[in-house]
């Protein structure tokens, strides 16, 4: 299978695809693909990278227009009255005929006044890569490469706007060229492209309309072509590519209706699978051992891994199971709804029709009671064909009714399954679905499905069966009464010390005393991240003090079989009421994370505000003097020297970080930016608390004889100084790529303990520090007190206990910020909000 299939595949038998095996294992797992005659690649899921976030791939069902051959009498004119141009994006989906190697016209647009008004031009060249020309009003861009040209579908975008003639070239999501100058406004050039002309697919036109020579044709498929009157963005370009329809400027979308089709030009129907971000994934080498990629799309053998536990209480399932509810909903459907086994139900792509007649008569043999308590292999045979509808791909031309019907019929069947009856069942298949909140994650899914269903007309949907019901805007809500959850959880709620996968903490006891609201906020089908707040009815009359929303949910993503537990992590009380509690949902980045090495207790949103302000307050103000005081280094003339260098790079490091720190929230909605930010920010403080190193070894240097040149001393300081933090980062992202980034905010993470390549370096440098602070103390004030005697040898001891102290106190004031040693009450923020907010106000006016 492909890669989404594979993966599709394992999910919906309770396994995994398998994951990068540990070298203790490579000698059995290279036993058992030697047993199955396994040569070559096999599929594997990599480990929650960083960068690499799968999108499922949409299925898009297209009209594809078939060029075979060269030849001068195919062609595809487009029917629509085409505006004045000052700027034009064209995007579509191509698969080259590799064996011509002549020059192609992709389309060409013509006026009465000027023949090549508009046209795209390629041909494949010696090193095997299909080559891209732009033309706009008979000016010519070079013929640069997009794509290869190995027979595959690719998807094109050519953007060109009048100001400075500036254009572009997309090709699989990427800019491969793009220049300005192409036919700039100016005395001999038009100011748009011109309206009213004729747009011909496949051909270049000699003639309005006609004309056409056979070497100059189109030879290959096209399909979704899509003009726009203005320049798309590149997020916008990628959603093209995507299959989702962008409608602002939309000058011509593709359709058979709108198409004058020449009868030898074939068309035909095809269904397009529109690529996601991640257009190559991991594959083990057989015979070598090693790990490459390969593309996603390609069928490769592949193998589903399965815990013990779970494998076994699988298997006792299906031995004990009297296949009760299966022969009756089998035989009712007139098919095999439901297979006799888990494991050996094979790669079954349902879809609308199948999947609701499917639902309709198991929810029927469910209601009717036919099978009074369901056996732990009914309930995951359930659980799978559920798996299944929600991994459905919805088509263009799908009837709206049925999937309507289709979100009812899954609302009653996940209802049914949480009937207070089959409370023991789901504890007898705790190792393969870790609770009942593995059917909160389907409904989650399944809603996402009924996108179709939402129209400038009819903006909301609700679907309600029993205690589970759905709501869907722009924000996607699921509700689950009390009693539908309740019995299955409080079963298997864990001791507090346990600790989650996520770095929360289970809590004993747990207890739903409201519905359990899901919420997801989406933009363009996709999630985005934003601060929510709501408010939950209590079941009962609340004791004071008691807080619901202390416990959020908190699905895992890694397993979406673990069916998630009750954290802390990501909510706060905004208002508590007898009857009610507010709860604001948010995740804020303030300076107080830098050395935050245990999970935080959930603040409130007026601590996170006042922390958030601190930190760009006093951050603003440290910087603006950096710069006026690096600035005055510069300008007032002061002379070279090895303390001035220091204090210079220093200013630099520090002054760099702040500056990321106060911006970094504006980076947390792209994963790329954020983890660069993370990296950053790593670097410039690490290099920070590096140079505070060398101002600490530099007053050494002056209280103790060191016995090294000056010019030795800053080559030296200038290694420790930059070398070092690009050596921790560099090695920290060697080691730790796929975890190096905190979950909630663009700093480094906490639970998988990277955070120590930061604390770590910084502990050291403070403790050396720390020394240094205590050897010049001794020595200023053991010279104090020989200056004391010397000119005044007959003072009191009042005066003399006064200098004394004062002797202490100034190398103490002047030098803790300089050495960076106000940084060690960092790590008490987690003991109070007090200290966080001394350690701000400490070091963001450092």
């Amino acid at each position: 299978l492909d890669w989404w299939q594979a993966d599709r595949y394992c999910e919906q038998h309770f396994a995994q695809l398998l994951r990068e095996p540990q070298d203790s294992e490579q000698g059995s797992f290279s036993k058992l693909l030697q047993a199955h005659h396994i040569r070559g690649s096999v599929w594997l899921k990599e480990r929650d990278a960083v960068l690499h976030k799968k999108k499922r791939r949409r299925g898009h069902t297209v009209p594809v227009l078939v060029f075979r051959d060269k030849t001068d009498t195919k062609y595809v004119k487009v029917l629509s009255d085409f505006p004045a141009l000052p700027a034009v994006t064209a995007c579509a989906h191509l698969q080259w005929d590799t064996r011509s190697q002549d020059i192609a016209t992709i389309f060409s647009y013509a006026v009465p006044a000027f023949i090549n008004e508009f046209q795209l031009r390629g041909f494949v060249d010696e090193e095997g890569f299909v080559r891209f020309a732009l033309i706009v009003h008979g000016h010519h861009s070079p013929y640069l490469p997009v794509f290869r040209a190995d027979g595959q579908w690719h998807h094109f975008c050519v953007t060109w706007q009048q100001d400075n003639g500036t254009w572009a070239i997309y090709a699989d999501g990427k800019r491969r060229a793009a220049a300005s100058g192409l036919c700039s406004a100016g005395p001999s050039a038009p100011q748009a492209i011109s309206g009213q002309g004729t747009f011909i697919i496949g051909q270049d036109q000699d003639s309005l309309g006609g004309s056409f020579r056979a070497k100059e044709s189109f030879s290959g498929n096209i399909t979704d072509l899509h003009i726009w009157h203005k320049v798309l963005s590149t997020e916008h370009i990628e959603e093209v590519r995507s299959c989702w329809a962008v409608e602002q400027g939309l000058v011509f979308g593709w359709s058979s209706n709108a198409l004058e089709v020449e009868s030898t030009v074939q068309a035909v129907a095809m269904q397009l699978l529109c690529p996601g971000p991640v257009e190559e994934c991991r594959v083990l080498e057989v015979g070598s051992s090693g790990f490459s990629y390969a593309s996603c799309l390609q069928p490769l053998p592949f193998i589903c891994h399965y815990s013990k536990d779970a494998y076994w209480q699988l298997k006792r399932a299906q031995l004990e199971s009297s296949h009760a509810l299966a022969s009756r909903v089998n035989s009712l459907a007139v098919s095999t709804v439901i297979p006799d086994s888990v494991f050996t139900s094979g790669v079954q792509d349902m879809n609308l029709s199948v999947a609701l007649d499917a639902l309709d008569v198991l929810a029927s043999v469910l209601r009717e009671g036919e099978v009074p308590v369901l056996e732990p292999s009914d309930l995951l045979a359930v659980l799978q064909l559920l798996k299944q509808v929600s991994d459905l791909e919805i088509q263009e031309g799908d009837e709206l009714e049925m999937l309507e019907q289709l979100g009812q019929h899954y609302m009653e069947v996940t209802e049914l399954i949480l009937e207070e009856q089959n409370t023991g069942t789901w504890s007898l298949i705790s190792q393969v679905i870790r609770g009942p909140m593995a059917v909160v994650e389907l409904c989650d899914r399944m809603v996402s499905l009924l996108v179709p269903l939402l129209t400038t007309e009819r903006t909301k949907i609700t679907i309600q069966h029993g205690n589970i019901g759905l709501h869907r805007v722009t924000v996607k809500n699921m509700w689950f009464g009390y009693g539908s959850l309740q019995r299955c959880l409080s079963s298997s709620a864990v001791s507090p010390g346990t600790a989650a996968p996520d770095g929360a903490h289970r809590h004993l006891g747990t207890s739903v005393g409201t519905a359990v609201i899901s919420a997801t906020l989406l933009s363009h089908q996709q999630e985005i991240s934003a601060a929510v707040r709501y408010r939950l009815q209590h079941r009962a009359q609340v004791p004071p003090g008691c807080h619901f929303c202390v416990f959020s949910l908190v699905l895992l993503h890694v397993s979406p079989d673990a069916g998630g537990m009750w954290s802390t992590a990501g909510c706060s009380v905004a208002k508590s009421l007898p009857d009610s509690t507010a709860c604001f949902c948010n995740h804020t980045t303030n300076f107080a994370i830098l050395l935050q090495v245990y999970e935080m207790e959930q603040r409130t949103t007026k601590e996170e505000f006042t922390l958030q302000t601190l930190t760009f307050i006093g951050c603003g103000v440290s910087f603006c003097a950096l710069i006026v005081t690096f600035i005055l280094f510069l300008v007032v003339g002061v002379p070279k020297s090895e303390r001035t260098t220091v204090h210079k790079n220093l200013i630099l490091a520090l002054a760099a970080g702040e500056a990321l720190l106060m911006v970094s929230e504006l980076a947390k909605p792209s994963q790329v930016l954020c983890f660069m930010v993370t990296a950053f920010l790593h670097l410039f403080f690490m290099a920070a608390f590096s140079w505070m190193l060398v101002e600490g070894l530099l007053l050494w240097s002056k209280v103790v004889a060191v016995n090294m040149s000056e010019g030795r001393r800053m080559k030296f300081y200038y290694v420790t100084g930059w070398g070092l933090p690009v050596l921790i980062v560099g090695v920290t992202l060697a080691s730790s790529f796929n975890k190096y980034v905190a979950a909630n905010h663009c700093w480094l993470n906490v639970q998988t303990n990277v955070i120590w390549a930061f604390v770590g370096p910084v502990l050291i440098i403070l403790a050396v520090n720390s020394l240094v602070l205590l050897r010049v103390v001794t020595v200023t004030v053991a010279s104090a007190r020989r200056r004391s005697k010397m000119l005044t040898p007959s003072s009191s001891l009042e005066s003399q206990i006064g200098t004394q102290l004062w002797a202490t106190a100034k190398p103490v004031l002047v030098l803790l910020p300089v050495l960076g040693l106000t940084w060690l009450c960092g790590l008490l923020v987690h003991l109070s909000i007090v200290w966080a907010y001394v350690f701000i106000v400490l070091n963001s006016l450092q």
